[in-house]
């Protein structure tokens, strides 16, 4: 039978630009491999540029755990390794040339899972970070839909019928239970994990939420977590020995041509995937992921980052013109705080957001309005004081552990101090896990 939970505290953003209909393949010339978009690790680069390479062969290495690997999804050749200050690698670019293949190597699944790449697809509960090899997970949690702004499915249609089969192999991983968290109207169920049904708003996919309503983690415990997806590919890894690395993606926003999806490969150029799908004449921010959680990139350059599976387009608002300014009655404004009177017209109206910040950073306001979204048995504003202080015990004692930054992207977004909470619960963690 399954687990019911009702999320109350919460909120969906109605922004415009949802993508829909079926993925249209696409094959782009550049994939860039990115290193930071796998924490908790130091990666030492295996290849130098001109180095001919396969599908699956090994990109990087963890200095930490040698056995985890990134490699690449495509076949070709090394064109550039990128670097910043320091030296400072920050992408691996790779032409495509060819279709040659290498399995992972392994005697059994752990191993082809470390060398497969989808090791570090993977995150690890507490500081959400990619698995340690030597940690026996107390749960697994697996998600199978996002709820953020605009997602998309979580399954890709060619991935579907493994999905069942990666949660049996996932089993032999822990000694506790594997969960598959669905929404009720979904027709996903499993034999092999205890499936949990989410009911309400944004942040409801998140994975800690569905942690935190069955089981949440205690100091001195781990738990593993992903998405329906990657499970699914550990099941085609595990059954025919081969890793699938396309993934759906969904360009959406309002800034968008026409929204809509493609079947590309992890770290596709977006000077590729997005010519031509960006309206002119407007000033856009790219944002590889979703609007609360996702990254900022340069789509001339830039390409699709971890987890693969969406890019959002929204104008950057820097030269808007309003009558009155914040001042105005716009019906077409939205406030979480019915300060306009859009809310008059109903539920269903989607946005034109932009991405101005709308406030400037200021000191913190106990107001309460961080905990209407943030359904944790947990006090935000308290364990956000106790991040900026730098105070472990309190932190602690105020549920770190059963945090992630994208847990505090909705109290971000509607915080009236502007803090930066999901950079400071990074550094949070960080710092808790060095300390360890």
């Amino acid at each position: 039978m399954a687990i019911e939970i009702n999320i109350k505290k919460g909120l969906d953003i109605p922004l415009e630009g949802k993508a829909s209909g079926k993925a249209e393949p696409i094959s782009c010339t550049k994939i860039g491999i990115c290193p930071d978009d796998y924490p908790g690790y130091t990666w030492k680069c295996d290849v130098k540029p001109g180095s001919a390479v396969a599908k699956g062969t090994a990109i990087f290495h963890a200095k930490e755990a040698e056995d985890i690997k990134l490699v690449s999804p495509v076949s070709g050749e090394v064109e550039e390794i990128r670097r910043g200050e320091r030296r400072k690698i920050l992408a691996v670019v790779i032409r495509r040339s060819g279709d040659e293949y290498v399995a992972p190597e392994g005697s059994d699944l752990k191993a082809k899972l470390l060398n497969s790449g989808l090791w570090a697809l993977m995150r690890q509960r507490p500081y959400d970070v990619v698995p340690d090899p030597a940690s026996q997970p107390r749960d697994i949690f697996v998600t199978a839909f996002d709820s953020a702004p605009l997602a998309p499915g979580m399954i890709p249609a060619h991935l579907t019928d493994w999905l069942e089969t990666g949660l049996e192999a996932l089993k032999t991983f822990t000694k506790g239970n594997v969960y598959l968290g669905v929404r009720p109207e979904q027709a996903l169920r499993s034999k092999s994990a205890k499936t949990i049904e989410v009911k309400g708003p944004h942040p409801a996919g998140n994975v800690g939420v569905q942690i935190a309503a069955v089981a949440p983690i205690n100091k001195g415990e781990t738990v593993w977590t992903l998405n329906a997806a990657t499970a699914a590919r550990i099941g085609m890894l595990a059954k025919k020995g081969v890793t699938d690395y396309r993934s759906e993606v969904a360009i959406t926003g309002p800034a968008a041509v026409k929204p809509k999806k493609v079947l590309a490969d992890f770290g596709a150029s977006l000077a590729e995937m997005l010519k031509g799908e960006i309206k002119e004449g407007e000033h856009s921010r790219v944002i590889s992921g979703n609007v609360l959680t996702g990254v900022k990139v340069n789509p001339e350059e830039d390409f699709l980052h971890y987890p693969y599976r969406q890019v959002t387009i929204i104008e950057e608002g820097d030269n808007a013109d309003e009558f009155m300014g914040w001042a105005s009655m716009n019906p077409n404004k939205f406030s979480i705080k019915r300060t306009f009177p859009a809310f008059l017209k109903g539920l269903g109206k989607h946005y034109d957001f932009d991405a101005r910040v709308r406030g400037g950073r200021r000191a913190m306001i106990l107001s309460g309005e961080l905990d209407k979204v943030f359904p944790f048995d947990i006090y935000p504003e308290y364990l956000i004081k106790a991040m900026i202080a730098g105070d472990f015990d309190r932190m602690e004692k105020l549920g770190i552990y059963e945090v992630a930054p994208e847990d505090f992207a909705l109290p971000e977004f509607v915080d009236t101090s502007k803090q930066e909470l999901q950079k400071l619960t990074r550094e949070s963690l960080e710092r808790l896990r060095k300390d360890s």
